[in-house]
C-alpha cells in the first residue's frame, strides 16, 4: 500500500477529485495549505500599498492506494491538476505500512 500526497492549485481540486472518482477511488482526505516552492510568491496591491504574498493557497490531498493502483492515481491526478506552468503542485509517494478500519477492525487492504 502506498500513502500519495498531492500539492495542487485550489482551484484544481473539482478536476482531480472527478477523476479520481472515475478510476474507482473511493476517499481521500483534503487540507486548505499554505507554501511556496519556485513560485516565491508575489506582489499584490491593496489600498494602493504594495505588500507580498510569501505563501500561496494550496490544497493538499492524502489517498491510500493499493499498490497496483499507484500509477492509475498518479496519471489521474497529474492529467486533472496539470497546466504546463509553474505551480502544478507536486505529486508524493510514501510507502504505507498499515491501515485499521476503525469501525470494523479489518485491515490492509481490505481496509481501503
Amino acid at each position: 500500500m502506498k500513502l500519495v500526497t498531492a500539492i495542487i492549485k485550489p482551484f484544481k481540486l473539482d478536476d482531480v477529485r472527478e477523476a479520481l472518482g472515475a478510476i474507482g477511488v473511493q476517499g481521500m482526505t483534503v487540507t486548505e495549505v499554505k507554501g511556496f516552492g519556485r513560485q516565491k510568491g508575489h506582489t499584490e496591491l491593496y489600498r494602493g500599498a504594495e505588500y507580498v504574498v510569501d505563501f500561496l493557497a494550496k490544497a493538499k490531498l492524502e489517498i491510500a492506494v493499493a499498490d497496483d493502483a499507484l500509477a492509475a492515481v498518479i496519471d489521474a491526478i497529474r492529467n486533472a491538476a496539470g497546466s504546463g506552468k509553474i505551480g502544478d503542485g507536486k505529486i508524493f509517494v510514501t510507502d504505507l505500512e498499515s491501515v485499521i478500519r476503525i469501525r470494523t477492525g479489518e485491515t490492509g487492504g481490505d481496509a481501503l
